[in-house]
């Protein structure tokens, strides 16, 4: 099903088939509907009509039927209809009542029209200020309601005023989910990251929340700062959809992390769960797992006779990052969920499972990424999958490519592969000014934090309207480094620019107004229009390359990764090459790996971490940085809490070395 295509209609008439067919060629996004998306009580008695909605271009309301005179009163309630949807979403203070834009931006055709292109063509918008009242029309009729407040009515002049002020729309997969979405046990989605999963859960919450006033709903996720921005914007959510029943927190709505604490029963989903059906709550432990005090739980459960006798928690549960639960948490949500699951995940946030598609068998897979530039999301894939090295770390047969939103071509030749990506409406303006995404900074010459101080005064160079809030610096790294690059642009960033500092690594939240430091372990969900990763050496672990993806596309505009050369020589001019080729013409070019090569790359991600029981990993771990015997029971449960039952060596030996350097004994 095309992502670029939506169609309101139950039937395909001619008109409807050959606009699929344009869009699906020219891979621009079309819209056809009857009714406004998204509020069931507009409705119209002539049904032998549609409006065709495409950005930068008049609403085009066509007459398929054959009564001119029900056609004309179905635009006229059609436009009333939309002022007074334009008025419940503040939008008509910005684009004024219908009769200041109908004639500008409304046509109407009594017969369907044959040719497609013409009748795209004579709708064309030339003022860039239609263009961007069309948008905001659409966003009404389709249900992607913005915060007129971000987006305003006047056209940006600056690049960071365009992105930010960016109209989002929804695409036709994402409209299907939200409109055409089958109800069941489960409901998956599956993306990559930035592809709007979030925001669907949250346009699911608001439409589940006043389905049923009696429902209760849990929205969770594993991390406990994306858990925290999540119930921060849910209110805000609210008000902007114009949601007008009041959030009953932690008695019809709970939106906490996964686990929760034995003080608070509202902390954690599998908290919550404990207290209502009474069973034993289960703390992290080396010997307890977060999976296995969720099959304890179902075990539990089906001892106590199931849910029958104490009924259901839940109506909905809602899970964000599902990559980072294990399937028994989801089997758990389904159990003492009463409606259905909603699963949204990230088919690449684990770039090395064994099967990056099948596996998953979403529902809806969102292969557009409407966050990150293209070119930065093919670096950090590149990056994440050793792609420019030899051998690669990862390959992916032709329909994982595909799936992923890739355009796959060979030269056989050559044995190269070239991999690009779709173009994205949120960057199609953008070209002239957006000359590279990412830029790669050898850190050679002087301290990481004098080159993070540099990227910083070059983003208030070019963008003197940035503030702290736009930034997000994240390090990775295998020892102390990163940590004391972050208490050293504590001191500095202040002194230079004015802006405190959070360091999130420690406070797991996020401020407004703070520049934004954290290691690679609490940046999951969030986003900046600038972002700064520092890097030490590069490694070629699984979960270490994971991280890198998953830092590198944390931004909307440019990244900025700082790798010191010296001890990276053997990919760092790999990574440059690719990067230039990236930039340059948009795409990618790798080697294809023998089969040799794609049957060691299936081996390892196969075999890791098999041939060890996790004991058996973490003290050889332990071994080799030379733990000392009474330190390693306290070490084990706090790096255990961090990577879970991750048998990721490089990650380890970091979370080890920094706990190990804090410890007084």
């Amino acid at each position: 099903m095309s992502s670029f295509f939506f169609s309101q209609l139950d039937s395909e008439p001619e008109f409807i088939a050959r606009l699929k067919e344009y869009s699906d060629e020219t891979q621009e996004q079309i819209y056809v509907i009857h009714s406004p998306l998204g509020d069931e009580k507009y409705s119209y008695d002539y049904e032998d009509s549609v409006v065709v909605l495409c950005p930068k271009r008049k609403l085009s309301f066509v007459n398929i039927g054959d009564d001119n005179e029900l056609f004309d009163e179905y635009v006229d309630d059609f436009v009333e209809d939309l002022g007074s949807i334009s008025d419940k979403y503040m939008y008509r203070l910005t684009i004024g009542r219908p009769k200041k834009w109908k004639n500008k931006l409304v046509s109407t055709y009594e017969e369907a029209p044959e040719d497609i292109e013409k009748f795209l063509d004579e709708n064309e918008l030339i003022d860039d200020g239609d263009k961007k009242l069309s948008e905001l029309l659409i966003s009404l009729l389709t249900g992607s309601i913005n915060d007129i407040d971000r987006v305003g009515g006047d056209v940006p002049q600056t690049l960071l005023e365009k992105v930010k002020q960016r109209i989002l729309l929804f695409d036709g997969e994402q409209t299907r989910f939200i409109y055409d979405y089958e109800e069941g046990s489960k409901v998956t989605i599956q993306g990559l990251s930035g592809t709007g999963k979030t925001e669907l859960l949250l346009h699911k919450l608001k439409e589940i929340y006043l389905k049923d006033s009696d429902s209760r709903i849990m929205l969770t996720c594993h991390n406990r700062i994306l858990a925290e921005k999540l119930r921060k914007r849910i209110p805000s959510f609210f008000n902007f959809m114009k949601v007008e029943q009041q959030i009953k927190w932690n008695e019809r709505l709970w939106c906490v992390h996964a686990w929760g604490s034995l003080s608070d029963k509202d902390s954690g989903a599998y908290r919550n769960i404990c207290d209502f059906y009474e069973l034993t709550f289960h703390r992290f432990s080396r010997s307890m797992s977060f999976d296995r005090a969720c099959r304890l739980a179902l075990d539990e459960i089906d001892a106590l006779g199931g849910v029958s006798a104490k009924g259901y928690v839940y109506d909905y549960v809602l899970l964000d990052e599902s990559q980072d639960f294990p399937d028994s948490f989801v089997e758990l949500c389904q159990m003492v969920s009463k409606e259905s699951v909603y699963v949204a995940g990230d088919i690449f946030q684990s770039i090395f499972d064994e099967d990056i598609v099948s596996s998953v068998s979403p529902n809806f897979l969102l292969s557009k990424c409407y966050r990150t530039d293209p070119r930065t999301l093919m670096f950090s894939h590149a990056v994440g999958m050793g792609l420019f090295e030899r051998p690669p770390l990862r390959w992916l047969d032709d329909e994982e490519w595909e799936k992923c939103g890739y355009i796959v071509e060979y030269d056989k030749a050559e044995e190269i592969c070239t991999l690009s990506r779709e173009p994205l409406r949120r960057f199609d303006d953008l070209g002239e000014v957006l000359k590279e995404s990412v830029s790669l900074i050898n850190t050679d010459d002087s301290d990481s934090e004098s080159h993070v101080i540099k990227c910083i005064r070059e983003i208030q160079a070019k963008n003197p309207e940035v503030t702290a809030d736009d930034i997000g610096i994240i390090f990775i790294g295998h020892n102390q480094d990163g940590y004391d690059l972050a208490d050293r642009l504590g001191f500095m960033v202040p002194r230079e620019f004015d802006w405190p500092v959070n360091k999130a690594y420690e406070t797991k939240a996020t401020y407004s107004n703070h520049l934004f430091i954290s290691n690679k372990n609490n940046v999951k969900g969030l986003e900046f229009p600038f972002v700064i990763c520092v890097s030490d050496k590069i490694r070629r672990g699984l979960n270490y390359r994971n991280a890198l993806y998953m830092m590198l596309t944390r931004s909307f505009l440019k990244t900025y990764f700082l790798v010191p050369r010296a001890t990276n020589e053997e990919v760092f001019d790999c990574f440059a090459g690719g990067l230039e080729e990236i930039n340059k013409n948009g795409r990618m070019r790798v080697r294809v790996p023998t089969a040799e090569e794609r049957d060691k790359i299936r081996t390892r991600i196969q075999h890791i971490g098999k041939n060890l029981s996790y004991d058996e990993f973490i003290d050889s771990v332990f071994d080799e940085l030379g733990i000392p015997s009474k330190c390693r029971k306290p070490l084990y449960e706090s790096t255990k809490s961090i990577i879970g039952d991750n048998f990721d060596r490089e990650n380890a030996l970091e979370i080890v070395s920094f706990n190990f350097s804090k410890m007084d004994y």
